[in-house]
């Protein structure tokens, strides 16, 4: 066949056709690891518990912070300033 005819350019662009589907199948596999793999959900669920804690922390920190305001407004008193 000479350079040039349909018949090799039907291959090379079938080739070329094969290649890019590869190309966007492998693509759209790492894309879907990335967003939905075991490491995005462990950090998920690690996030989700440092959450937890920190509105624990934060709770008993409020609790703690409003006996010392009790304290602190019953020194004011005491002392008369």
């Amino acid at each position: 066949m000479p350079r040039g005819s349909s018949g090799e350019w039907f291959v090379f662009s079938f080739r070329s056709l094969l290649a890019i589907a590869v190309g966007i199948v492998l693509f759209a596999l790492y894309v879907k690891i990335l967003l939905f793999g075991n490491n995005s959900l462990e950090v998920l669920r690690s996030l989700e518990a440092e959450k937890t804690k920190v509105l624990q922390e934060r709770s008993a920190l409020r609790e703690a912070n409003q006996a010392l305001q009790k304290h602190y407004f019953e020194l004011l008193q005491i002392t008369g300033g």
